[in-house]
């Protein structure tokens, strides 16, 4: 396990891009998991580098913290300002790729820092605008030429590709878990997302769209991050947000806005499907409360499912 911490930081961003040497490095709250995430910005500046103080108050650093996510480092540099100008919101702007270096394996990446909170529910002043936005978003994303860009894979845990490789992982939790669900339509709902593949084009996927990965400003949606998971296949994992993020009403905009078939909507609630099974069967001893938001998850699914929606 590689220690990543503010010390390294420093050392990383002194050695490899001196120019930014002494600006402040703090941790950035909910920082992530697959990467860390640090500001950097402020700190004690000399006359000759007033003219970066703009800039370097609006950056951030994000290193893997393990290898299975490197791969994401040299993807988002290569596709991400490709696919910016053709967004309707903001996305990460990669401004520099740092290598190994000060006992750190792996490259990592120095970004603009986009403003704003993450996204919740109660942060969220209007919801049907909000999952309407996000919908435009999505749709935008969806048009973008994918000839170029990377298959799902490893690379992005399968996002954009066949929950089949889920199968078993899934199945396994349905039944470690079927003291407190009912295994058998948990089962039907996987099968039935299972038995379709999306029909069209491979199109652009983010790959994670979460709540994590959603800022806001003012109530409303200003930004999209974290690419790591993006890749080219099948949209339908980027709809989990539709279980995860949104209540009825807003889940119905979002549906209506993004006009796609009923059977890429058995295959979303799929991704979501095993995301919950399997963060339940790991929580549920031990976080209890963090089960218990999946579980919730899983109550919208059903209801979706015996609703025919």
């Amino acid at each position: 396990m590689v220690e990543i911490d503010e010390t390294l930081v420093r050392r990383l961003v002194a050695a490899q891009f001196p120019r930014w040497a002494g600006l402040a490095v703090r941790p950035v709250a909910n920082g992530g998991w697959d990467n860390r995430t640090f500001h950097l910005g402020g700190g004690h500046l000399g006359e000759a580098r007033l003219a970066e103080a703009h800039l370097a108050e609006a950056m951030s650093v994000r290193l893997p913290s393990a290898e299975r996510y490197v791969a994401q480092v040299e993807k988002e540099h290569r596709f991400l300002p490709q696919l910016a100008p053709q967004l309707p919101l903001p996305i990460p702007s990669p401004l520099a790729l740092g290598r190994p270096g000060e006992g750190y394996p792996w490259p990592w990446s120095v970004y603009g820092w986009i403003e704003g909170e993450r996204a919740s529910r109660a942060g969220i002043s209007d919801p049907v605008r909000f999952a309407a936005d996000l919908a435009g978003f999505l749709l935008a994303l969806w048009k973008i030429d994918a000839a170029d860009g990377p298959a799902a894979g490893t690379h992005n845990f399968h996002r954009g590709g066949l929950l089949d490789v889920y199968d078993e992982e899934t199945r396994r939790s349905i039944d470690s878990l079927a003291d407190e669900v009912d295994a058998p339509l948990l089962t039907e709902i996987w099968e039935r997302a299972l038995a379709s593949r999306w029909a069209g084009k491979p199109v652009w996927v983010h790959g994670d769209v979460a709540e994590g990965n959603l800022l806001v400003r003012e109530g409303r949606l200003a930004a999209v991050i974290d690419f790591g998971s993006s890749g080219v296949g099948d949209p339908a994992c980027d709809l989990v947000v539709a279980w995860t993020l949104f209540d009825e009403p807003a889940r119905r905009a979002f549906r209506s806005r993004l006009g796609l078939d009923p059977r890429t909507w058995e295959r979303a609630r799929g991704w979501c499907l095993w995301k919950a099974l399997i963060t339940i069967a790991g929580l549920r001893e031990r976080d209890p409360a963090g089960a218990g938001i999946h579980r919730r998850w899983i109550d919208g699914i059903v209801a979706d499912h015996r609703g025919g929606n």
